[in-house]
């Protein structure tokens, strides 16, 4: 049975190993560093919350089919419908939260409303499979082995550390939006900043479109283009 504390020092864990793994493939694609997810800090939570979702659940199955193989289907299948479902319900929550499609998958065979895709599913549920299976004994022996009051101490940081990381998030998506539904009424060069300002959403959401505001999307990526670009070229001097 999980305590709040142990519970809390899961979620971060996971969290933390997700953006590890998110940011990895990202920068290897794009052959630079990307900071992948909404929140400003080394953490996607929706990784701690799929984790938590999956070790709960297969813990159930073990008990319910004592047959292995059974057992092992069992547990695949259970850890791609859960982790599909949390990804719809994020991709869904955030759309009409912010107004903005964070990612899109509608270029992909088997997609549903561009949140989910039969691929990323198949993929991110063995992914999920194998963590609880094989790393999760390795984590939980960690925790465990952590002193409770330390464990306590730590929950209490994390949680005021996660509330105050959203908050802060959550308040440059809505200005980001709100900037660029409102670009018409502000300068050039500050609307310029500001897009650059937040550089690192687009590059943690690629495909990142404010929704009913096609053209100015397109003119923020030119923008961001045309800035890396000058950085590019002023290395190259520097350096020849």
């Amino acid at each position: 049975m999980w305590s709040y504390s142990d519970f809390i020092l899961f979620f971060a864990t996971y969290s933390f190993l997700g953006w590890m793994l998110e940011t990895i493939f990202a920068s290897i694609n794009e052959r630079k560093l990307i900071n992948r997810g909404f929140l400003t800090s080394f953490f996607c939570p929706i990784y701690g919350f799929g984790a938590i979702m999956v070790i709960k659940s297969l813990g159930l199955f073990d008990n319910v089919f004592k047959d292995y193989l059974k057992s092992f289907i069992m547990s695949i299948i259970c850890s791609i419908i859960l982790v599909t479902v949390l990804e719809y319900i994020t991709g869904f929550i955030l759309e009409k939260i912010f107004d903005c499609k964070w990612w899109d998958y509608s270029d992909n065979i088997g997609n549903v409303h561009g949140y989910i895709c039969i691929k990323y599913s198949l993929l991110w549920g063995f992914l999920a499979f194998i963590l609880v299976k094989n790393l999760h004994p390795i984590i939980n022996r960690m925790i465990y082995s952590i002193p409770i009051q330390v464990k306590a101490d730590l929950a209490i940081f994390l949680v005021l550390y996660f509330f105050l990381d959203t908050l802060k998030s959550i308040i440059d998506a809505m200005e980001l939006r709100r900037v660029i539904l409102n670009y018409s009424k502000i300068s050039l060069s500050v609307y310029y900043n500001k897009v650059l300002k937040y550089k690192r959403i687009f590059l943690a959401f690629p495909s990142l479109m404010i929704l009913n505001a096609g053209i100015i999307n397109r003119d923020i990526r030119s923008i961001l283009n045309e800035k890396f670009d000058k950085i590019k070229i002023e290395l190259k001097s520097r350096f020849q």
